[in-house]
């Protein structure tokens, strides 16, 4: 977007200058590649094939603008040691997602990565299935928080596409939500285009409070641009299990450059 020079002056002293960055904006929405399936194949075989490193540095290389993990307590894919190995590695934002039990919380504050996100995990979960009860939780995010924030650690509160929950996790004093998005997947997969309707007024009040918007979980090439323009303010997508699937067909280059195409 090419700015007049001669507006500059009254942008800078005026509400117009508000306004450009939100046109600006609109449509600068990241793509954060979670390597944990890279992880899991690596594990499965001992030694280390897939380089988790090198994976992860050529998919920055091809357009990726984020690297996102998810360490757990078993470590099945991710283990409490590459959270640190990655810390070199990921010159673009590095997002750590986890249940912040004391273990987790202290890697967190040694790592110092760009962004935490606070997600429910029960231990034998699979994977992700809930976002946060952000009122009945209110008082521990609330602490848990605040020491990342002391840290410069951005955070970043899982939800379900609930407006009470997105009230909640203003209260906590979390810089971002990321909405919770498998059920929208599920939907649309059946032809449900009304299921996007939760996650833009989630997105709208969110706006309005002054927190960013993130989404996260079953993604895929098949509903991200939908998702993308429909949901207003969307400021990053955190992709894994679906890129990493379409990749063993398309290629890993490919696939990256062409989520970054229905970002746009």
């Amino acid at each position: 977007m090419q700015i007049n020079q001669k507006y500059v002056t009254e942008a800078l002293s005026s509400s117009y200058f508000c306004f450009l960055l939100k046109v600006t904006s609109k449509t600068m929405t990241k793509l954060s590649v979670n390597v944990n399936k890279i992880a899991t194949l690596r594990n499965s075989r001992g030694g280390n094939t897939p380089n988790l490193l090198k994976v992860s540095t050529d998919i920055q290389d091809y357009g990726g603008e984020g690297i996102t993990i998810h360490p757990r307590p078993d470590e099945r894919h991710i283990r409490y040691q590459d959270a640190y190995d990655l810390k070199p590695v990921v010159h673009t934002e590095y997002n750590i997602e986890g249940n912040p039990i004391p273990k987790f919380v202290d890697l967190i504050q040694k790592v110092k990565p760009t962004q935490v996100t606070l997600v429910p995990d029960a231990v034998d979960a699979i994977t992700s299935n809930s976002g946060w009860d952000t009122i009945k939780h209110k008082g521990f995010l609330s602490e848990v928080i605040l020491e990342f924030k002391k840290n410069g650690i951005r955070t970043s509160i899982f939800v379900d596409p609930l407006k009470n929950m997105v009230e909640g996790a203003k209260e906590t004093g979390a810089d971002r939500i990321e909405l919770y998005t498998e059920n929208f997947a599920s939907e649309y997969a059946k032809g449900n285009q009304d299921a996007i309707l939760p996650y833009v007024g989630c997105a709208k009040l969110a706006m309005d409070l002054g927190i960013g918007v993130n989404a996260g979980h079953d993604l895929s090439l098949e509903n991200i641009k939908f998702f993308k323009k429909n949901v207003p303010g969307l400021l990053e997508v955190s992709i894994g299990h679906a890129l990493i699937s379409e990749s063993l067909y398309l290629g890993l280059e490919n696939v990256v450059n062409m989520y970054l195409h229905k970002l746009k």
